[in-house]
């Protein structure tokens, strides 16, 4: 039986950052509360991060995920904002004390996307081609497989990595497809790559909604946007990243997806150049028992129930087994801003 909504608030204010893909994606947020609490004002507040000013160096070296969120948790803390909308691939692994990601909504396309006005594939490229990602482990995977490619770092917003495409300071770049799809510009994919090719990373493609910890009516009221089938899938994700400690310094990569109540998650983590790495593949029910709702929450009315701390538990025991076969070695310490883990 559906649950009735609670009491709706007066008012609400998303933290956003001010790229087109991050007010985008506040905008999907507002317009799914004002469609659930249509007397409910909702604002954005929009704000440029520390990650968004710096963009003549890569994040592994001037301080990973957490410059992409803190000055949104900082209107948190102070009140000026009650939620912020984040990509969860930009989010670290362990927040800050006296926050918590309250819902997970569903996903997107997680995979990663080929784009490029003259190639159709990685494979296409011919020896000495310029690739942008701004990722290690992207950067670590096509190195990999395609050694006679040099890849180049590559920074800024979503339009600013299309421009200088476009500009031809790259012959191809990789982005995540989420974002691609979510600013309807599908059409520039030349190649969804498929997780053999570049698994994804921690989280990609998903949202999660963050608010300051001991607010129980808010998040209440945001409860209706948890989607728990994703949540259970990035949870996964997430612990495997976490246990591993890897920051934006660290070639590391988490997939999951749920298959007839099984979660089958894949991991991989490597050396920067890719020549070395490790995985592991495994899955497990992630069904929850039905005696114990309350480790347990509900996708949609009548859909199955998700146990997301048995998906978490899977997550742990594949960081486990890699940690045991040698994973500590490509390892490398978290940034000061990372809080800890990424």
């Amino acid at each position: 039986m559906t649950q009735p909504l609670p009491v709706p608030p007066a008012r609400l204010v998303i933290a956003s950052r001010e790229s087109r893909l991050a007010m985008w994606q506040a905008e999907h947020v507002r317009e799914r509360l004002q469609a659930l609490y249509p007397q409910c004002e909702v604002s954005i507040l929009g704000m440029t991060t520390r990650g968004d000013q710096i963009l003549d160096r890569s994040l592994s070296k001037i301080g990973g995920k957490g410059l992409f969120v803190k000055e949104l948790e900082n209107a948190l803390a102070d009140g000026r904002a009650d939620l912020a909308v984040h990509s969860l691939k930009d989010v670290p692994m362990v927040l800050p004390e006296g926050f918590e990601l309250t819902a997970i909504m569903e996903r997107e396309d997680p995979h990663d996307a080929f784009v490029s006005p003259r190639y159709a594939s990685l494979a296409e490229l011919p020896a000495g081609a310029v690739v942008g990602t701004s990722s290690l482990r992207r950067a670590a995977a096509i190195s990999a497989r395609f050694p006679r490619l040099r890849i180049e770092p590559l920074r800024g917003n979503l339009d600013t990595r299309l421009g200088k495409l476009d500009r031809g300071e790259y012959d191809a770049i990789v982005l995540a497809a989420a974002g691609l799809k979510r600013l309807g510009l599908g059409e520039r994919i030349r190649a969804v790559l498929s997780p053999d090719e570049s698994l994804p990373a921690a989280g990609q493609g998903a949202l999660g909604i963050e608010i300051r910890a001991g607010r129980p009516e808010l998040a209440a009221w945001l409860a209706p946007l948890h989607h728990a089938a994703t949540a259970a899938c990035v949870g996964a994700e997430r612990e495997v990243a976490r246990a591993l400690g890897g920051s934006c310094q660290t070639s590391l990569a988490a997939h999951a997806v749920i298959d007839g109540g099984r979660l089958k998650l894949r991991s991989w983590v490597s050396s920067p150049d890719g020549r070395e790495s490790l995985s592991d593949a495994r899955e497990g029910s992630v069904l929850a028992v039905v005696a114990a709702p309350a480790a347990a929450a509900v996708t949609d009315a009548g859909a199955a129930r998700i146990d997301e701390a048995a998906a978490a538990a899977i997550g742990a025991a594949a960081a486990a087994d890699l940690l045991a076969n040698g994973a500590a070695r490509f390892i490398a310490p978290p940034l000061a801003d990372e809080g800890g883990a990424a």
